[in-house]
């Protein structure tokens, strides 16, 4: 009876410090550039960019650090020819790999502008074998802010779960979704584009566990931040945060056959696959890669301002 009482309570222990992690990583203004890569190969979301190395992106000012600052941005300045490459812009991803983890981003500034595709995310090598988790994302300024996961077949979620925002979908497998994934949509207006850059901009979390995904999203001025979070403390319970916008449950969808060690990415492109079919509907006018190609004053705004992020394990 000792023994069973004993091993009941390191299994409540274990449990009750599930949710806690302490912090493995911390990337803030020049740290971006040694513990990140530029991506500088072909858009494989079909974007009108031309995604450059590091030591062109710093030559360009399309990348800048400078203290608890970090910038990357797209090119304003060239006309483009319709038959050359895209809009110079930039794609990091980290050279870290992780599994489980939590991930908590300081951002000041996101990309806005139609024609715009910004996201924060991860993936795997082997996509989408290792899966994909898109924190951050949207296009053409409209409408909120889109959690998704991108998987191969076998990972669905519930119609009900514990969440705050909108389920847009819920078989996450890539083929069977022509690559829309299951999302979820955030209900704060001020969680995207235009209307989160006049806030302020906020904090976003993303929490990888056996159990599942969970993403929050925090505007600057919000008095619900919670502290960890806030100060970017050393440790972190999760279970102490208030309920996510997007919850992705492991019920019908086995995290460790779906989800290898992901890079996490920032990045922005232009048009591409979504931003391209949206363009109109989204009430930005005329076609995208053209509007793209001889408009580049419309993306003075196109640029992510990241105060640091922290990831924890």
């Amino acid at each position: 009876m000792l023994v069973f009482s004993l091993l009941s309570f390191v299994y409540l222990s274990a449990t009750a410090l599930a949710a806690t992690y302490s912090q493995s990583d911390s990337y803030r203004g020049k740290d971006f550039l040694s513990g990140f890569t530029h991506w500088d190969i072909a858009d494989p979301t079909h974007g009108r960019v031309n995604y450059v190395g590091q030591n062109e992106a710093l030559a360009q000012n399309l990348t800048f650090t400078s203290g608890d600052t970090l910038i990357i941005r797209t090119d304003d300045k060239t006309v483009l020819d319709p038959s050359g490459p895209g809009r110079n812009s930039v794609r990091l991803y980290s050279n870290k790999k992780y599994k489980n983890h939590v991930t908590v981003w300081n951002i000041r500034h996101m990309p806005e502008g139609c024609g715009t595709w910004p996201a924060v995310w991860e993936s795997g090598e082997s996509w989408p074998d290792e899966g994909e988790i898109d924190i951050l994302e949207g296009v053409n300024d409209k409408g909120l802010n889109r959690a998704s996961l991108h998987t191969t077949s076998g990972c669905t979620m519930p119609a009900s779960r514990t969440m705050t925002g909108t389920s847009v979908g819920d078989n996450c497998d890539v083929a069977a979704t022509g690559n829309g994934g299951c999302g979820v949509s955030s209900n704060n207006a001020k969680s995207y584009g235009p209307a989160f850059n006049k806030a302020g901009g906020g904090f976003y979390a993303m929490e990888r566990s056996d159990a599942g995904v969970k993403i929050w999203f925090w505007r600057r001025s919000s008095c619900k931040i919670p502290s960890d979070v806030l100060s970017g403390a050393t440790q972190i319970d999760t279970d102490k945060w208030s309920t996510p916008f997007a919850a992705f449950p492991s019920d019908s969808c086995d995290m460790g056959s779906h989800f290898g060690p992901h890079s996490i990415i920032i990045n922005l492109t232009l048009c591409g696959d979504w931003g391209a079919a949206a363009f109109n509907s989204d009430g930005c006018p005329g076609d995208c890669i053209t509007y793209v190609d001889q408009n580049p004053g419309a993306f003075g705004n196109a640029y992510f301002d990241v105060a640091w992020l922290k990831i924890y394990e």
